[in-house]
């Protein structure tokens, strides 16, 4: 099976994290997953047998959510290890542009399941694990269908007692790098131009 997607926007840094030095993390999930990886600038193909192919772009669409900064391999490992650990495991099925989703482990079936049982969730783990992506796609399969008006983006500037002094610009460059993985998992989940006319429609809203 092959398998093709498209990082949208393009964000070269990100996507010099997600390969690696000499693409080494891609040669580690090569490897793990028996899989074969290609890619040229933002276009990527994974080919392989259809559940290792997925999970296989399951997983860089996970660390293309971290990849603000450098992956560590031994982030890289550690997600081969957790990730698809349940592959099957009951939860909701969450209807997205990137076809339905459905959780990959047994924490993450949890997790949705409190996403839409409960007003609040918090979400703990290591990164790379889809906390960020599966809390959007959970905010966009219930925009799709109704359950709620809009997505409210929030997100706190800095950790726990640290002070982040003065930003420049207006409040949408203040808090844009902040809210940038937001911003990814949506390009994925609703496409690029359906995004920007959910802001125009007051569907998306900032609220740092």
């Amino acid at each position: 099976m092959i398998l093709r997607h498209i990082f949208s926007p393009p964000n070269n840094t990100r996507l010099s994290h997600l390969c690696g030095p000499t693409d080494e993390h891609l040669r580690t999930i090569e490897m793990a997953l028996e899989v074969r990886i290609a890619h040229r600038h933002e276009q990527f193909k994974v080919e392989g047998p259809k559940a290792k192919a997925q999970r296989a772009m399951d997983m860089l669409q996970a660390m293309y959510e971290i990849a603000a900064r450098p992956i560590q391999p031994s982030t890289v490992q550690l997600m081969l290890s957790g990730d698809g650990s349940a592959d099957g495991a009951d939860g909701p099925t969450l209807a997205t542009r990137r076809a339905d989703l459905k959780p990959r482990t047994q924490n993450q079936a949890v997790y949705l399941d409190n996403i839409a049982e409960f007003d609040i969730t918090f979400g703990i783990g290591p990164a790379g694990t889809g906390k960020t992506y599966l809390a959007v796609a959970a905010a966009v399969d219930a925009l799709q269908r109704s359950a709620v008006q809009r997505i409210v983006l929030t997100r706190p500037a800095v950790e726990a007692g640290e002070r982040l002094g003065f930003l420049p610009g207006d409040l949408n460059q203040k808090v844009d790098p902040y809210l940038r993985p937001l911003y990814d998992a949506l390009y994925d989940l609703m496409g690029y131009d359906q995004v920007l006319k959910e802001f125009e429609r007051q569907q998306l809203e900032i609220a740092p």
